[in-house]
C-alpha cells in the first residue's frame, strides 16, 4: 500500500513553523494579487497667466507635451481662456515676444524645462459686436456718400431731409477724414483710461 501511494500522485508536504505562519508561502498563489503599475513623473511647469498685463488671473500647473515632453500646450490655453494670442511676460517690465506654436498640434515651438515657472500675458479675442458695428457703419457712410454725390437726389432722401438743405460732398468728405483721424488718436487714450 505504501508503494501504491508513492507511485500515484506526488503530494506536497510543508512544515509550518512560527516564522512560516507569518510569511506567505512562495509555492501558494497570493489570494490578493497586487496591481502592477509603472510610475513616471510627467514634466510640469507652473504658469502665471495675465490678461493685458493685469492679474494674474490664474496660476496653474500644466503638463508638457510632445515627443521629448518639453513643449507647452498653447492651443489649450488659448481655447480655455479665450485668447487670440499669448506673449512671454515680465511683471516688472512689459510684454515680450509672442509664444509661437505649431498649427497642426498646438504645441509651442520652443522647449521648456520641467519645474519652470513662466509668466504669460494674453490678448483676448475681439467680440463679435465690434466687427458687425464697423460693417454697418461702413455701409451707412457709403450709402450716404453715394446719395450725396449723385446728381439727382432720390425721393426717399428728399422725404427724410435731416439737414434742411443740400450738403456739398467735399464738406462731407472732410468730416469723414477728421472723424477717422480722431478715432485713431483717441483709441489708445480710451483703452488706457477704461
Amino acid at each position: 500500500m505504501a508503494n501504491d501511494r508513492l507511485a500515484g500522485e506526488i503530494e506536497e508536504t510543508t512544515s509550518t513553523t512560527d516564522e512560516d505562519a507569518n510569511d506567505s508561502s512562495p509555492l501558494l498563489p497570493d489570494p490578493t494579487p497586487k496591481a502592477r503599475s509603472v510610475r513616471t513623473k510627467v514634466p510640469e511647469i507652473e504658469v502665471h497667466l495675465y490678461r493685458r498685463g493685469k492679474g494674474p488671473i490664474d496660476v496653474f500647473k500644466t503638463s508638457l507635451g510632445g515627443w521629448d515632453q518639453d513643449q507647452l500646450e498653447v492651443r489649450d490655453i488659448l481655447d480655455k481662456y479665450g485668447f487670440k494670442s499669448i506673449y512671454a511676460f515680465n511683471a516688472q517690465s512689459v510684454r515680450g515676444l509672442s509664444i509661437r506654436f505649431n498649427p497642426r498640434n498646438g504645441r509651442s515651438l520652443l522647449p521648456y524645462k520641467d519645474g519652470s515657472v513662466i509668466y504669460i500675458d494674453g490678448e483676448p479675442k475681439d467680440s463679435l459686436i465690434k466687427p458687425i458695428t464697423k460693417i454697418l457703419l461702413g455701409v451707412a457712410v457709403t450709402t450716404l456718400l453715394i446719395v450725396l454725390v449723385m446728381k439727382e437726389t432720390p425721393q426717399w432722401v428728399k422725404k427724410m431731409n435731416f439737414t434742411g438743405g443740400q450738403f456739398p460732398p467735399w464738406i462731407l468728405a472732410c468730416v469723414v477724414i477728421v472723424f477717422t483721424r480722431l478715432r485713431k488718436r483717441t483709441r489708445d487714450f480710451l483703452t488706457k483710461r477704461g
